[in-house]
């Protein structure tokens, strides 16, 4: 769409069809590539420059980038309502999914086997899991000292339940330190 063929007013149902759609449509990232597609290049609703400003300023502010720029957009196009439609629209239909999901999951419970089934799919997921965290700390490891480290946390957050974070904080300085040392003695 040309740049100067920019709507003045964006009706709000189109609002809330786009990001509805966006939200209901999209697992994983990719979504704000998907609203410039849609509000830039597709519907013409804000020129490219004012997209990427909002990008950069939806980045900076706490919170999903995705739902940050919807409510920058929405603003953009209807003020303070837009924004409230944008926010309502990208959030309603995942609302919608899990509520059903939930109420399946509490239906299917109920049924003969799926409880047993259910514990089957939980073991099979912690041995993926587990099979991943494995093959992963073969390629990390190449020595004692990373494997101590990899240990530690484990046995820390795993074993012992302590909060990851304070856990992290302590270990990982300390990690970077001997490796830092261990690095400087084989130069």
């Amino acid at each position: 769409m040309d740049d100067k063929a920019v709507p003045a007013r964006v009706p709000l149902l189109s609002i809330y069809w786009v990001f509805f759609q966006i939200g209901v449509m999209s697992f994983g990232g990719g979504l704000v590539s998907w609203i410039h597609r849609e509000v830039v290049n597709v519907r013409g609703w804000i020129k490219e420059e004012e997209f990427l400003s909002g990008m950069a300023l939806s980045q900076i502010l706490p919170g999903v980038n995705s739902t940050n720029t919807a409510i920058f957009v929405g603003q953009r196009v209807r003020g303070l309502v837009g924004a409230t439609v944008a926010l309502v629209a990208m959030l309603s239909g995942p609302f919608f999914i899990v509520l059903g999901a939930g109420i399946g999951y509490k239906w299917l419970i109920g049924l003969p086997g799926m409880p047993s089934a259910f514990e089957g799919i939980a073991a099979v997921a912690l041995g993926l899991i587990m099979r991943l965290g494995i093959q992963a700390s073969r390629r990390a490891t190449h020595g004692l000292l990373p494997f101590l480290v990899m240990v530690a946390t484990f046995v820390t957050v795993g074993v012992l339940r302590w909060p990851m974070l304070p856990t992290v904080a302590v270990i990982a300085p300390l990690s970077i330190v001997a490796a830092y040392y261990a690095r400087s003695r084989h130069a």
